[in-house]
């Protein structure tokens, strides 16, 4: 039996070489990181060289880095009224998301249903600068949040746009860089970002470990997420995850070794546009979303009309190819995109939507064993042998 095709990196990657020796190094440390003896102080000299190599991946500062459980608690931390400055003492008002952004983005952290409006994107799933313009108007202290790019269908978001309008009306900006960080360009200062979501297992770290990410310590959260000890000067509660952040750390250093247009991003950008040709060479009448607007080097979402995400998704695994339906981020159900509901695109697409993400370690055998199976998948189809949505 041939061995099985991994194609859903923006749902996880695989750990890098250098994250697993990291890992396997930092789970020999027995001191909690907090103590002032020598095992403590090894313990604690492991994080704070990683907090230097992740502060070193986004152009960031090392104080100005907070780890966490991973992205989730990230944004959770982030998406509060609890954010003051040097200039500004008083809680966020409102809070102004984007229509595509991740679940825990939409959930809104800490604001209250209320106090939360939601910012429309265009129909190539880019968001709308004008919308957010008129929105952030009626708010004297808006706080906005927006991917730097999307989860299912891999498009760049305008954050460095966006973050002028927010800052002339004075706002913060909080930017989950989740997907983007290791792919494209992912400076602090040059996003105008506040505020930064970073998560390990997207750019070959081990999951359950991330970092938010300030631009400065002018930026203060006044409320942690989690209370108690003094971890994470303040920010954040709790013994540190000494080994899984020793190997975010190392993650990001090899990634940030990486250079646009070169390596590992020209390897991913040549397989998906050998994959995209040929989807549309087999199915012509197949829709790749965002093909239009800047996308991700590795992410192709598209949908043929009368197939259904679920069956599709089953029928790839059967034949040894692991893709999915959209954002890994519902306990495995299969949901209709919001990303694409938000795009205009109809019913029927939506709901046959399959993404298709590649990494620094996917080849092109498998971009070939995956059109394989699209090929008999499409054929099925043709046949109306159940599949039809």
């Amino acid at each position: 039996m041939p061995e099985r095709v991994y194609l859903d990196w923006n749902a996880t990657t695989p750990l890098r070489r250098e994250a697993w020796e990291a890992l396997r190094n930092a789970a020999k440390f027995t001191g909690n990181p907090s103590s002032v003896h020598g095992e403590g102080r090894a313990a604690r000299n492991l994080i704070e060289r990683a907090r230097v190599q992740v502060a070193q991946l986004v152009g960031a500062q090392q104080g100005d880095v907070i780890f966490t459980s991973g992205g989730t608690e990230a944004n959770m931390l982030a998406l509060t009224p609890a954010i003051v400055t040097a200039t500004e003492r008083r809680p966020r008002d409102r809070l102004y998301i984007s229509a595509i952004e991740h679940a825990s983005v939409r959930s809104g952290g800490r604001f209250p249903r209320e106090a939360i409006e939601e910012v429309a994107v265009g129909p190539d799933g880019r968001l709308d600068l004008g919308a957010l313009a008129r929105a952030i108007a009626k708010a004297s202290r808006p706080l906005v949040s927006l991917m730097l790019a999307n989860n299912e269908t891999g498009v760049i978001q305008p954050v460095a746009e966006a973050a002028a309008i927010v800052h002339a009306a004075g706002g913060l900006l909080h930017v989950d860089a989740v997907q983007g960080a290791g792919r494209i360009p992912c400076d602090i200062r040059a996003l105008g970002a506040d505020l930064l979501t970073l998560s390990a297992h997207k750019i070959g770290g081990p999951k359950g470990v991330g970092a938010l990410v300030r631009a400065s310590e002018d930026v203060h959260l006044a409320d942690a997420l989690i209370r108690g000890g003094g971890q994470e000067r303040g920010a954040r509660a709790g013994t540190e995850n000494v080994a899984g952040i020793a190997a975010f750390g190392a993650a990001a250093a090899a990634a940030a070794e990486q250079r646009p247009g070169g390596g590992e991003v020209a390897h991913m950008r040549a397989l998906r546009q050998l994959l995209e040709e040929g989807i549309r060479s087999i199915s012509p009448q197949a829709v790749i979303f965002g093909a239009a607007a800047p996308r991700l080097p590795n992410t192709t979402l598209f949908a043929l009309a009368g197939i259904k995400a679920e069956t599709a998704v089953i029928a790839f695994d059967l034949e040894g190819v692991a893709v999915s339906s959209g954002a890994a981020c519902s306990s495995g159900k299969v949901q209709p995109s919001h990303v694409l509901a938000a795009m205009g695109v109809l019913p029927q697409l939506q709901r046959g939507a399959v993404r298709v993400s590649l990494g620094w370690a996917s080849t092109k055998a498998d971009v070939e064993r995956f059109l394989g199976a699209w090929r008999k998948l499409a054929s099925a189809l043709s046949k109306g042998n159940g599949m039809a949505a």
